[in-house]
């Protein structure tokens, strides 16, 4: 397995654990929550930059792409749970794995894209949305609602945020500490203009620690990384193991045991990968 593979399957093993971090912190404002998050995942940057801050400065371009990915993302998120059913909202938002495989031929010169690739996405999609749905139809609630609009569009902001980190001049992943520490300052303004004030506990605070040094964190560096070092193709089709892996961790804090759903979920989204190793040097 490569050094990129390891990197990228980190991150989305930080990221399986956002959804039951989520839900013990349900109580916290979610603009409050991901200010607060971004702020304590900013501070790895320091053992990373050795303690050389300056290692963090990069070009003004370069740092707006990082707050647009980051602080994008997750507004546009939020927007769309508060304002559309949350189930499809969170279906909608994983084609963001989907549009990292399928637009790599856009946004990096060289890269195509072949049948496998295509067969692995979509074999993927498939797994992620069987696992958030969970086998059951009366998930789905019909009709349209106009927060579908900004949960496809933070999809593609994280998905062509992490591509286009392939575009600007080379920077440390250290620079990730700059990217969450301005957009966590971004989601605290949000949080102070839209979200009531709360007093949190010391163990709230201790849930928002791991948040912050886990999937608020340590997986955008370990993300940033893989993307330096790998296929970005075969790591966007990895990233269908995230929200399986969520539904796993949510089932295991509520005490329940995976239904088949779960498991036919979980062997698509292998198979995905299975797919994606397979093309990943064509």
């Amino acid at each position: 397995m490569s050094r990129s593979t390891l990197l990228a399957l980190g991150a989305i093993a930080l990221w399986g654990s956002l959804a039951p971090l989520g839900v013990l912190l349900a109580h916290v404002p979610p603009f409050l929550l991901t200010g607060l998050g971004l702020l304590v995942g900013s501070l790895i940057a320091l053992p990373l930059s050795g303690g050389n801050l300056s290692s963090m400065k990069v070009p003004l371009r370069t740092l707006a792409l990082g707050v647009y990915g980051l602080f994008g993302f997750h507004f546009l998120l939020f927007i769309a749970l508060r304002h559309a059913p949350p189930v499809q909202a969170n279906l909608v938002n994983y084609l963001w794995p989907l549009g990292i495989v399928l637009m790599a031929p856009l946004f990096l010169p060289g890269m195509r894209l072949h049948a496998l690739h295509i067969a692995a996405a979509f074999l993927g999609f498939g797994g992620a949305a069987l696992a958030i749905l969970g086998g059951r139809g009366d998930a789905l609630q019909g009709g349209f609602a106009w927060g579908y609009l900004p949960a496809l569009a933070s999809a593609f902001v994280w998905a062509s945020y992490s591509l286009l980190t392939q575009r600007v001049p080379p920077f440390p992943s250290a620079a990730i500490g700059l990217f969450g520490l301005v957009s966590g300052v971004l989601s605290l303004l949000w949080h102070v203009a839209l979200e009531p004030a709360v007093t949190l506990s010391s163990t709230d605070w201790g849930f928002v620690v791991a948040m912050g040094l886990g999937p608020l964190g340590a997986a955008f560096y370990l993300w940033d990384a893989a993307l330096k070092q790998g296929d970005a193709r075969q790591i966007g089709v990895l990233s269908f193991l995230t929200p399986l892996l969520s539904t796993l961790a949510l089932l295991w804090v509520r005490g329940e045991m995976p239904s088949l759903s779960v498991a036919v979920a979980a062997a698509m989204i292998i198979g995905a990968a299975v797919l994606g190793s397979r093309a990943k040097n064509i």
